[in-house]
């Protein structure tokens, strides 16, 4: 499991990230938001962020930082 932070307008959340390679998915949670979700393997960077940001739309407080935690979260799911 790798922890991350994430910097937004107001605050710095953590993000976890598990892999598992048996699953071919990827679990992201960030507590402090109570939000997580399972990123598979096959899904795309493009269907990927719109989902995210679709998601973070009712949780963060800004549009921009919706748009920044979800291409920051796939930035870091794909290098892993």
């Amino acid at each position: 499991m790798k922890i991350r932070k994430a910097n937004l307008e107001v605050n710095t959340v953590s993000v976890y990230i598990h892999e598992n390679k048996k699953d071919e998915q990827t679990l992201i949670a960030i507590p402090s938001i109570k939000w997580s979700t399972i990123i598979p393997y096959e899904e795309d960077n493009t269907s990927l962020t719109k989902r995210l940001e679709a998601e973070f739309q009712s949780v963060v407080d800004s549009e921009e930082d919706a748009t920044h935690l979800s291409l920051k979260l796939v930035q870091w799911v794909r290098e892993m």
